[in-house]
């Protein structure tokens, strides 16, 4: 009985339909190709015990003049510096209170309100008290005197938090007239809110101003950083740019730019910050401009406005002509979306165009040029500098640039964007893999509000992948060894080292699966028996000694015809000493599916790459 090979092409192609992509692989999920074959991912481990507040949004790793590695990493509520492996909480401080704040206990209830003429907090946000005195019971000095998270704000005056222990008959005082409240940056949200800021109507559609203005309170948290030097520059967008100083050490907060020793005319808000490359210029783009007489801030952004200090000089803004300060209002678009800094050039994308930014020196200091108009950018995090150009992600396709842009032919294409949330477009981010050649995008799927989901491109073999992965922001190798994402769930978040092992922290690896489109069963136009499947998968790891267990599934499906059902035929069990599995299935075209045992989430340390399966048919009639 002959033997039919089954190698098919690499990559995922989802353009067409099973049957038509015959020879190739339909579906996939925790799987790469690399040289052609497919094999599970690289798995993941804490990279700290420690968890961090709320979801993790942006990554940037530098290091001192001393050879410290610092990661810096921005949360919707906070803003952390990493290091060793201690979540060093540097969030701003917004305002503080003096003698200000009294309190108010309820018998049987660990809910205090607090009353503060001047706090403008908003639920979910962070304030340090210090100097209160006992309430007279339970709630005493000790309790007070720490960092909450306001749960509600009743009044412009008054909000409550849960104290760390419930107040009895005796919790009658106010807290003396000490008392002082450190209220850090208000926390954003978790979401994309379509209807407000810029960005509207999903890609910034309509005229600016005619939505209500974006704020640090009512839209999505995003943030920017870069490194100036040791120390770093922050902003959280559509808020306020902040200076940390890597000497004052990880247990001083961020500070206003804007209140550092000799500022002047720095923005006080942005959409995005950057230092550029060789010049080192701070560049706030959406920045608020000069008023009309040029001495002062509007205070409102301007989201086409892009403003630079002096060279090499973090607090001086003021255009002279003795400095290389500036600024350049964009044209093409409403909003600018996101920045990148790439090889000699700074690429600049509105929702409707993109834009190349370059060093020349003085008098101009940069010139800023259109490269293109009619293609934009998802969100503010959905590009990608690579070492084969930049990537990107526009509103229905993926594009490259390297001197010219250029869209990528995609053959998931319509996979991705008709699931896609597009109301939750700013959440994208793209990511880069440099050790296996791949840039891919995380995405909410339609109807999610949470990163559930990723398509990747292999930029070396021009393939694409596709598959379920809750990531929040990645940091590719570099300064650290492995690259890093966030994922959180209920407000709590942790570090992952990716490319560690091959396993979900310490756990099994559940649902990887590669499925292949239909083929036909000898010509197709008969049925065959298949008899027997010879498997060809090398494991790597523990897998390879089958110790423990370790399998993975062989699962051939079939139909007669392509409008029919799948059926699954068989599933068989195939270690690193499998030969053979033995079968009885019947019909015109089948499906091979490969696929990690997720009945046995204690089964760890597999690894496979798959080969050239072979099958053995025989005619078995055309009825």
């Amino acid at each position: 009985m002959p033997l039919q090979k089954l190698l098919f092409k690499p990559g995922i192609n989802k353009e067409g339909t099973a049957y038509s992509n015959e020879g190739g692989w339909f579906n996939s999920n925790l799987v790469r190709f690399r040289k052609g074959l497919p094999e599970k991912i690289g798995g993941w481990i804490k990279a700290s015990s420690n968890s961090f507040k709320a979801t993790g949004r942006a990554l940037h790793a530098w290091v001192d003049l001393d050879g410290t590695r610092y990661l810096g990493l921005g949360t919707t509520w906070k803003y952390y510096v990493l290091d060793g492996t201690v979540f060093n909480d540097i969030t701003p401080i917004r305002a503080t209170t003096t003698n200000g704040i009294t309190f108010a206990a309820t018998d049987g209830s660990a809910t205090i309100t607090a009353t503060d003429s001047s706090h403008g907090a908003v639920a979910g946000d962070f304030v340090t008290i210090s100097g209160a005195v006992s309430l007279g019971g339970n709630i005493t000095a000790t309790v007070l005197n720490q960092e909450y998270q306001i749960v509600s704000v009743p009044t412009a005056n008054t909000y409550t938090f849960t104290a760390t222990a419930t107040a009895n008959a005796s919790d009658s005082g106010n807290g003396g007239s000490g008392v002082d409240g450190a209220y850090q940056l208000n926390v954003g949200l978790d979401v994309y809110v379509p209807s407000t800021g810029w960005g509207s109507d999903y890609w910034g559609a309509g005229t600016w101003g005619s939505v209500s203005a974006l704020g640090s309170t009512n839209q999505l948290r995003l943030w920017s950083h870069d490194n100036y030097g040791e120390d770093l520059i922050i902003n959280a967008r559509g808020s306020g740019i902040f200076y940390w100083d890597e000497s004052e050490g990880t247990d001083d907060r961020a500070v206003a730019l804007s209140a550092l020793t000799g500022a002047n005319l720095t923005p006080t808000l942005a959409l995005q910050v950057m230092v550029s490359d060789v010049d080192r210029h701070v560049i706030c783009f959406g920045a608020d401009p000069l008023n009309d007489s040029g001495t002062a801030r509007t205070g409102a952004i301007d989201p086409m406005f892009i403003a630079w200090s002096d060279q090499e000089n973090v607090v001086e803004w003021e255009p002279l002509p003795t400095n290389t300060a500036g600024s350049f209002r964009l044209s093409a678009g409403s909003a600018i979306i996101g920045a990148v800094r790439s090889r000699q050039e700074t690429l600049v994308w509105t929702d409707t165009s993109l834009y190349s930014m370059t060093f020349v020196g003085q008098p101009f200091t940069f010139s800023v040029n259109l490269v293109n108009e009619g293609v934009g950018l998802v969100g503010p995090n959905a590009m990608v500098n690579t070492p084969k150009g930049v990537f990107w992600m526009d509103k229905k396709g993926f594009y490259t640039y390297t001197g010219q842009v250029q869209e990528l032919p995609c053959s998931v294409t319509d996979y991705v964007f008709s699931d896609i949330n597009q109301t939750q477009s700013y959440q994208i981010f793209g990511f880069v893999n440099k050790a296996f050649d791949e840039v891919g995008w995380f995405y909410c799927s339609e109807d999610e509000t949470v990163i559930d989901k990723y398509v990747t491109y292999n930029y070396e073999e021009n393939i694409w992948m596709i598959g379920e992965l809750s990531r929040t922001c990645w940091l590719d190798e570099g300064i650290f060894p492995d690259p890093k994402a966030t994922s959180s769930s209920s407000n709590v978040g942790y570090l992952y080292n990716h490319e560690s092992g091959v396993d979900n922290d310490g756990a099994a690896m559940t649902g990887v699966f590669i499925e292949s489109s239909d083929f036909d069963l000898g010509e197709g136009d008969e049925y065959q028996f298949i008899s027997k499947v010879i498997p060809d998968i090398k494991f790597i790891g523990d897998a390879s000694t089958g110790a423990n267990g370790q399998t993975l599934d062989i699962v051939l499906k079939r139909r007669n015809y392509p409008g029919e059902d799948l059926t699954t035929a068989v599933t068989g069990a195939c270690t690193s000493v499998t030969t053979k599995i033995d079968t009885r299935v019947r019909g015109r075209q089948a499906v091979l599916r490969l696929q990690s045992n997720d009945t046995d989430t204690t089964v760890i340390g597999m690894s496979f790459r798959a080969g050239a399966t072979r099958i053995e048919t025989q005619p078995d009639g055309k009825r």
